[in-house]
């Protein structure tokens, strides 16, 4: 320029704009000058970092998008987890209550029970002091019960074997008196019994 005596001054305003954006493209691309050789390769190596720039927001797209299924999924699980806490929470707290109720009931039949035992230990011993005999306490009514329900139980194949005695011939009669006399027996154990129990409720 200065030997033809040319300097930027002396150029119009569209020039020296052109010159401006030739200057600033040579800066941004970091060119060492403004000429076409320079200019090209740091145009391609702009355009090839464009496009690796491009690839990587498509991936970072692509796993954006795997990372929102993925929340969506966990959002959907932790929503049905939640569901679940609750309803065995209600089941927990169901049960909870049966077992205080039946805790309770548990609590009353003892407190029932050693009601009862009290109330037959105090009977026994007012019956006692009157004189009663020992053998209608409330053990000795269990355990006389227990082996009246043993000797039925005796029975049951006597009175089988007594019936088919009924269908001989030779002297039936006699087969009906012993039958008659078990059966006698039999109730003389029963009406001790229940007299007893009758003694034992007076």
């Amino acid at each position: 320029m200065e030997s033809v005596n040319f300097s930027p001054a002396n150029l119009s305003s569209t020039g020296s704009n052109y010159l401006n954006a030739l200057v600033d493209s040579a800066v941004a691309l970091e060119t060492k000058d403004t000429s076409l050789a320079s200019f090209i390769p740091a145009v391609n190596n702009l355009t090839s970092d464009l496009f690796r720039t491009k690839s990587k927001n498509e991936e970072i797209k692509l796993e954006l998008a795997k990372l929102e299924k993925n929340l969506t999924a966990t959002l959907v699980l932790e929503k049905c987890l939640r569901e679940d806490l609750k309803k065995a929470e209600l089941h927990l707290s169901t049960e909870r209550a049966k077992v205080d109720n039946r805790l309770q009931n548990m609590d009353f039949l003892k407190a029932k029970s050693e009601e009862f035992r009290c109330g037959i230990r105090a009977a026994e011993e007012k019956l006692s002091a009157r004189g009663m005999d020992t053998s209608l306490s409330h053990q000795s009514l269990v355990a006389l019960s227990e082996k009246l329900a043993e000797l039925k139980r005796q029975t049951i194949p006597l009175k089988k074997k007594l019936e088919s005695y009924l269908d001989l011939m030779p002297n039936p009669s006699l087969a009906q008196v012993k039958i008659e006399e078990a059966k006698r027996e039999l109730d003389t154990i029963e009406a001790e019994l229940t007299k007893k129990v009758d003694m034992m409720q007076l």
